[in-house]
């Protein structure tokens, strides 16, 4: 599958290691989901979105994963550089949708593609709770235009 070039959303590009490889020498299923996670992280933290000494830096750090799905196009292939490129597709009042397709680093072949859907908890009741006003603000960066 061929990549489309996207104005939207975020990419970050992740290492494979050799490690991260199985039996096949192709990327373990099980990775694909650690390095969204990661560049999902990665692209909060750096906008204050994090945890420190076990505790949330804002609340809408205190979230779940509720779903998550993907499907396999194409197998990695060895080690070297790949990207993972995510957008919220839709923004809830609790839950926040996200896309994702990881790639080869120039976005010429879709390995993969899902869905990962987050609920931001209260921590007292672990019910969903509203987003805050920084938090919808800071996702609306990451959103696909209409």
């Amino acid at each position: 599958m061929t990549a489309a070039a996207l104005e939207y959303g975020h990419t970050t590009h992740v290492p494979v290691h050799f490690d991260d490889l199985d039996a096949l020498g192709v990327l373990h299923n099980a990775r694909y989901a650690v390095f969204v996670e990661r560049a999902m992280i990665s692209w909060w933290a750096e906008r204050g979105v994090s945890f420190a000494d076990g505790r949330p830096t804002t609340p809408d750090a205190f979230n779940v994963v509720r779903e998550y799905s993907i499907t396999f196009h194409a197998p990695v292939r060895g080690t070297g550089e790949i990207a993972v490129h995510f957008w919220v597709e839709n923004l809830g009042t609790t839950s926040a949708d996200y896309r994702f397709r990881v790639t080869s680093k120039n976005n010429q072949m879709v390995y993969a593609e899902g869905r990962r859907v987050n609920i931001r908890l209260d921590p007292a009741t672990m019910r969903p709770t509203p987003w805050t006003e920084e938090g919808r603000r800071l996702a609306t960066q990451l959103a696909r235009p209409a």
